[in-house]
């Protein structure tokens, strides 16, 4: 049962992916730079109200409670509403505290997205009160499907946790109340296993998975068909921090592509003087290579499921990962998703589900 769940969970995790930019520095030289959210870090507190530093998307309709903060309310198949941030980071570190939205067929995303579709992500499953998703991806990449995982986590639509993306030019970190709970090294590898490292937008949202004209995949994954009978379906999110690292730099208020790469090096950063800085002057272990084997990541393993704790892991999250995606211990709390046939179950539902992506995350 657990592997036919993961082949389905692997199946629809394409919808995770974003698919759409308004103008990818990749492939154009016209992009314009982006606003940096720079030195002084980013606190917000919804339960206060709304916050100028996101936008919402086209349809998106938020309330706000005093104790419960901003409430992202789906009642039909038709709605998604999104938020995404006014300005990027480039590497640093965001904390949202949030509760997900239940109900089967829900899903609740924290996502870190750049213009060429660098991605990091955190999903909950409203029929999935026990786990967690996270993944990742490389310039848009949906090739591959070998990048998910889970992590166990205590009530997750019950109870407020606070879940932390922690990001650097050599180390991703999937944190959960202070837990590190997922570790991904930056060794180089291009492609779809390549590690994410361009400026990024934050966005937050619910959409609906379980629809009637989605895959049967996707259906499955979501838990079934959303039952709006039972809603409206709110998910809430609380609070939120957000730490620029920008790309080593003392200062900056815009980023802007130095060229096609996409690297992280290749980024500029325009400091509050206008003075521009080039991310390459920063020093980093890691090096450029072109392999077809996953980015090196690390699963930390736990014999409980996490709860609403501030304790330290116990395992060092910059310990020398243990294998490649295809080779990651699974332990009976956290898994390391394989490739297979699952790869070729998502394949095989790429294109029906480009539909549920887009309508998952509406464009900003």
């Amino acid at each position: 049962m657990l592997s036919k769940f993961l082949t389905l969970a692997l199946a629809a995790s394409v919808v995770s992916a974003q698919t759409y930019t308004d103008c990818d520095p990749t492939k154009r030289t016209d992009c314009p730079a982006r606003k940096a959210v720079g030195s002084k870090p980013v606190d917000i507190d919804f339960r206060q109200g709304k916050h100028k530093f996101f936008k919402e998307a086209d349809g998106t309709k938020l309330s706000y409670d005093k104790d419960l903060g901003a409430v992202f309310s789906i009642a039909n198949e038709k709605q998604a509403p999104t938020v995404g941030s006014n300005a990027y980071i480039f590497f640093g570190q965001v904390d949202v505290t949030l509760r997900a939205a239940r109900g089967a067929g829900i899903v609740t995303s924290f996502v870190l997205q750049s213009d060429d579709l660098d991605e990091i992500d955190w999903e909950w499953l409203g029929g999935d009160n026990a786990q967690v998703q996270h993944n990742y991806f490389s310039k848009g990449c949906t090739e591959t499907y070998d990048r998910g995982g889970f992590s166990p986590v205590a009530d997750p639509i019950g109870t407020f946790h606070t879940y932390t993306i922690k990001w650097t030019s050599e180390q991703l970190d999937w944190i959960i109340d202070g837990n590190v709970v997922r570790t991904l090294k930056n060794t180089g590898i291009e492609g779809c296993a390549g590690y994410p490292q361009s400026p990024m937008q934050i966005k937050l949202g619910t959409w609906v998975a379980g629809r009637k004209d989605a895959p049967q995949g996707t259906i499955e994954w979501a838990g079934g068909l959303a039952n709006f009978a039972d809603g409206p379906f709110d998910g809430y999110y609380q609070s939120l921090r957000i730490v620029d690292y920008m790309g080593g730099q003392k200062e900056a208020t815009e980023y802007k592509y130095g060229d096609k790469s996409g690297t992280w090096q290749s980024i500029k950063v325009i400091g509050g003087d206008g003075v521009v800085s080039s991310s390459s002057s920063v020093t980093s272990k890691a090096t450029t290579k072109t392999a077809t084997s996953a980015t090196t990541l690390q699963t930390v393993s736990s014999s409980t499921t996490l709860g609403a704790s501030n304790t330290t892991s116990s395992t060092d999250a910059t310990t020398t990962p243990t294998g490649t995606t295809e080779e990651a211990t699974e332990t009976d709390t956290e898994i390391a998703i394989p490739t297979g046939a699952a790869g070729k179950i998502a394949i095989s539902n790429m294109v029906a589900m480009g539909a549920a992506a887009v309508l998952g995350y509406l464009v900003l």
